[in-house]
C-alpha cells in the first residue's frame, strides 16, 4: 500500500512541475530560438514550420501572427541598453543603423500589447519617411513630449515596448546572426 501511495505522490508531482512549466513556457513569451541584439529580441523560428510546441501554443493563445521566415522579423524591446525597462514618462533616443533589408518599420505598444494611440495620431515610422544623417544613420526621439526631426509619441506613463519589423532581409534566409546592427534604446531624460 505504501508503495502505490509513493507512485500517486510522484505523479501527481510530476504533472504539477509538467504543468506548471508549461504555463510559464507559454504565459511568459519565447523560449527556445532567440535572437538578442542588445535590448532588442526576435524569435526567426515563431512563424516557420519548424516552431517549438511552446511557441505555437503562445501564438495560438494571444493570437498573434509572426512574420513568415521568408518575409522578416521582428524585433522587441522592453528596455533600453542599461536594461532599464522603458516607460512613458522619459524620453528615450534610438541611435544608429539597421540590418540590411528593404523595409522597416518601428511601432510603440502598450502594456496589453496593443498599438499605443496618442494625440498625434502616429503609431509607427517606417524607412522611406524617416529623415537621416548623410551616413545613412538615423535619430528617432520616443517621448511624451513633442521633440524635433524624428518624433515617436508614447501616450502613457505606464510600461511600453518597441517593435522593429525588418522585412525582406539577409538574417531570413541565412545571414550571420553575429553581424546585425540594431540602433541603441538611450534613456536621455524623466519628468
Amino acid at each position: 500500500m505504501r508503495l502505490l501511495i509513493d507512485i500517486a505522490i510522484a505523479i501527481a508531482i510530476a504533472a504539477a512541475l509538467g504543468f506548471a512549466s508549461a504555463w510559464y513556457a507559454v504565459d511568459r513569451g519565447f523560449v527556445f530560438g532567440g535572437l538578442s541584439v542588445g535590448p532588442w529580441e526576435a524569435w526567426p523560428g515563431a512563424g516557420s514550420p519548424d516552431a517549438d510546441p511552446y511557441s505555437i501554443a503562445r501564438l495560438a493563445r494571444t493570437g498573434e501572427v509572426p512574420l513568415g521566415a521568408g518575409e522578416g522579423l521582428a524585433f522587441t524591446a522592453n528596455t533600453d541598453q542599461n536594461g532599464i525597462p522603458l516607460t512613458g514618462n522619459c524620453t528615450y533616443r534610438l541611435d544608429g543603423q539597421t540590418p540590411a533589408a528593404r523595409l522597416w518599420t518601428l511601432t510603440t505598444y502598450d502594456r496589453n500589447g496593443r498599438l499605443m494611440a496618442n494625440a498625434a495620431r502616429r503609431t509607427g515610422f517606417h524607412s522611406r519617411e524617416i529623415l537621416r544623417r548623410q551616413d545613412g544613420s538615423f535619430v528617432v526621439s520616443v517621448s511624451s513630449r513633442v521633440q524635433p526631426g524624428n518624433w515617436m509619441p508614447v501616450s502613457s506613463d505606464g510600461p511600453f515596448s518597441l517593435v522593429f519589423r525588418i522585412y525582406d532581409t539577409p538574417l531570413t534566409t541565412g545571414g550571420e546572426a553575429s553581424d546585425t546592427i540594431m540602433p541603441r534604446i538611450v534613456l536621455e531624460d524623466c519628468r
